[in-house]
C-alpha cells in the first residue's frame, strides 16, 4: 500500500456542529502507520461523519512538517480544532482513549 504524495483530505459538511481539524503524521507505508491510518479513518467515519478534515502527512516525504510540529513519536494524531490542541501517539486501536482525547463521548 503506497502513501499519497499530497495530503489527503476528507471534506467536512457545513453542519452546525464544530468541524474537527485533524492531522495524522505517519512514517511511509509501514505496517504501524497503515494500522493507525485505518483506525483513525474508522473512528472519524463512525463518530465525526461529515464533521472533520483529516490531513495525512508522510514525514518521509515532508520532514519539515514533522520538525514544525515538534513530533516525538509516530504515528501521531494532532487535533487542532475545536478546543485545545491535542496530540496522541500510537496505532489508535484504543478507541475510548482516542475519543476522550478528541473530546468526544464514547456514545456519540
Amino acid at each position: 500500500m503506497s502513501v499519497p504524495a499530497a495530503p489527503e483530505l476528507t471534506p467536512a459538511s457545513s453542519a452546525t456542529k464544530s468541524t474537527y481539524e485533524l492531522f495524522l503524521f505517519i512514517a511511509g507505508s509501514s505496517p504501524r502507520s497503515m494500522v493507525a491510518w485505518r483506525n483513525v479513518e474508522a473512528i472519524c467515519q463512525q463518530h465525526l461523519a461529515g464533521r472533520y478534515t483529516l490531513t495525512i502527512v508522510d514525514v518521509a516525504q515532508h520532514p519539515a512538517r514533522a520538525a514544525e510540529e515538534g513530533l516525538l513519536g509516530l504515528p501521531c494524531l494532532i487535533k487542532k480544532h475545536p478546543g485545545l490542541v491535542r496530540r496522541l501517539v500510537g496505532d489508535f486501536s484504543d478507541q475510548q482513549r482516542v475519543l476522550k482525547a478528541l473530546g468526544l463521548p464514547a456514545g456519540q
